[in-house]
């Protein structure tokens, strides 16, 4: 039997949805590695769109679940429909769109709030000791919800190749364990049953961030 993997999207572009190399790449090695993915996402306005031309909002609005349906070329479902018993494991791709409409972490940072669906979600994942995959900065949201869990984001010092690299520190403030590791590797959290990878966290070659998924796939494959 395939296993069954939930892979749930924030919308469609770095900026303002997921992170759509990401998330491709987490199908694709799903499909190389004889998995099912099933995709979803919530049901709910975007918090704002971006032009990515420009790099700055605009004044239309979009819904996250529409958007994410060009990802999954329409064969999605609403979040509010998933059932754990059903699935195997949940994978979830970062980009803007984790830390603006699955949880308030691009405006309020370690003190946010996340999407109540998108945290049922993990809770009941984690509750039924399946794995969870979390690529970029979708890790702030097991940060968030899993105290003492251990995670990666790529690196806790910034440089040009680790932007974002503070992230990790606002991680390690809420109790998580930050593991540095390369944009190829992934950390496996075996007690939580969380599987990271930092993918565009760092300035890397886009085939780096798409074998290091890989590698996060693999992994909670391993543990399904």
């Amino acid at each position: 039997m395939a296993k069954r993997v939930a892979v749930v999207l924030a919308g469609c572009g770095v900026f303002d949805g997921s992170e759509v190399h990401e998330a491709s790449a987490v199908l694709v090695h799903l499909s190389r590695e004889g998995a099912q993915a099933e995709v979803y996402a919530p049901n709910i306005p975007q918090m704002h769109v971006v032009d990515h031309v420009k790099g700055q909002p605009t004044p239309e609005q979009r819904n996250v679940l529409v958007e994410s349906a060009r990802i999954a070329r329409g064969n999605i479902k609403d979040l509010a429909t998933l059932d754990v018993k059903e699935l195997d494991a949940l994978i979830i791709p970062g980009g803007f769109g984790v830390a603006k409409n699955l949880s308030t972490w691009a405006t309020q940072g370690k003190n946010c709030s996340i999407s109540q669906e998108v945290e049922g979600v993990l809770r009941a994942f984690h509750a039924a000791h399946k794995p969870i995959g979390l690529c970029c900065i979708s890790p702030v949201l097991a940060a968030k919800i899993f105290p003492g869990c251990e995670v990666t984001v790529g690196h806790d010092t910034e440089c040009e190749q680790w932007p974002y690299a503070k992230t990790a520190e606002a991680m390690k403030e809420l109790g998580c364990r930050h593991v540095n590791c390369a944009v190829s590797e992934a950390h496996v959290d075996a007690r939580n049953r969380l599987v990271s990878t930092s993918a565009f966290m760092c300035n890397a070659p886009i085939h780096h961030v798409h074998d290091g998924v890989g590698k996060m796939v693999r992994e909670v494959l391993r543990l399904a």
